[in-house]
């Protein structure tokens, strides 16, 4: 469940999903205490992608806000996201240039965006457009 978090809030592109969201988007039937669930899913993430952060301090890249939590990564530590502007950098370069760009990018890829999550409606649009921009 921890990686289903951590994909729905990659697929949020560092805005907020409200807790009910996570909920409705991890179980079919949430099960009883499936918020404090994910309030736990959400510190073992923090810890694991912030082990430096003191105990207590404020989080800075998996932050609450509000009513939900969002991820605050910058666009280079986001594979995705760095193949993205990879292919729209492309777009800028000459023909020889961008292939190289483009060949790097594809390198990254280890398989089907989101592939651990096949029938998440939440990870739909992302693979689908992740999958048009690989071709």
């Amino acid at each position: 469940m921890h990686r289903a978090v951590l994909a729905r809030l990659l697929v949020a592109r560092r805005r907020v999903v409200p807790v009910s969201d996570l909920v409705d988007d991890l179980w079919v039937s949430p099960p009883d205490g499936a918020v404090s669930a994910v309030r736990t899913f959400v510190a073992a993430l923090r810890r694991a992608i912030e082990p430096d952060r003191p105990p207590r301090a404020p989080a800075t890249l998996l932050v609450t806000q509000g009513i939900g939590y969002a991820l605050r990564c910058e666009p280079d530590q986001v594979d995705a996201w760095r193949f993205e502007r990879a292919v729209t950098d492309a777009g800028t370069m000459d023909a020889a240039t961008a292939l190289v760009r483009l060949d790097e990018a594809l390198a990254w890829w280890r398989g089907p965006a989101y592939a651990d999550f096949p029938d998440a409606a939440w990870a739909r649009a992302d693979r689908s457009r992740l999958a048009e921009l690989r071709l």
